[in-house]
């Protein structure tokens, strides 16, 4: 099993770095103003050249409007949109054909029925992450450090490509990913010491993690 593994919410080059050089698929800078971890596009666009090549740039917005977008894709060029707000698929696929670039869909998942959500994305969406509701009263759709109940994906269908998200630190990513099978996972709080706060630490903890996960289905 090889893992692709997204750190979201990157805001310094350090961190960048160590996201990076721990075996990082995907790098996420994360536009909402209400996150801790909300970068302004022109200090997020040296950070995404810097990763050019190295890792997949990422674009995290939430109900973002054109204008906003074209001032992110402008000064950020990332490799892929994330919208992670209530986008409707026909939303999805102006998004899409207006940037020439993927999209990954970000789904909240609470209990099995909630599978069906994807559905009006499957051809539209590039990609899903699949994330945990958040709790009553946050005003984060994300980034809030909860699981979901991974049982959710056991009769997923094989070909849906997904990021498996929510809630997922170095004490859990063992299991996360040997009961769920997934190929590529996203995280963000569970790297950092303080909200909004990478940790250089803990993202190479994270990494030792997934390679002893690794390891150990490999056996």
């Amino acid at each position: 099993m090889s893992v692709s593994v997204k750190i979201c919410g990157l805001k310094t080059q350090e961190t960048l770095e160590a996201a990076i050089g721990g075996g990082a698929s995907h790098v996420g800078f994360i536009f909402f103003e209400k996150s801790p971890r909300n970068i302004a596009p022109e200090a997020a666009g040296p950070l995404a050249e810097r990763a050019l090549g190295r890792a997949v740039s990422v674009a995290v917005t939430v109900n973002a409007d054109d204008d906003t977008l074209d001032g992110i894709v402008s000064a950020v060029r990332p490799d892929m949109l994330q919208l992670h707000g209530r986008e409707s698929p026909e939303r999805v696929a102006a998004v899409k054909a207006r940037y020439g670039l993927p999209v990954m869909k970000a789904v909240a998942l609470k209990e099995q029925g909630d599978l069906r959500l994807i559905e009006p994305y499957r051809g539209v969406a590039d990609r899903f992450l699949f994330e945990a509701e958040p709790p009553a009263g946050s005003e984060l759709p994300g980034g809030n450090g909860v699981p979901f109940d991974w049982t959710i994906l056991a009769n997923l269908d094989p070909g849906i490509d997904y990021m498996l998200s929510g809630g997922l630190r170095a004490e859990n990513v063992r299991d996360a990913l040997l009961e769920t099978g997934a190929k590529a996972i996203d995280l963000s709080s569970g790297v950092e010491s303080a909200p909004g706060q990478k940790d250089t630490k803990l993202i190479a903890e994270f990494f030792e993690a997934v390679r002893a996960a690794e390891q150990e289905s490999a056996a």
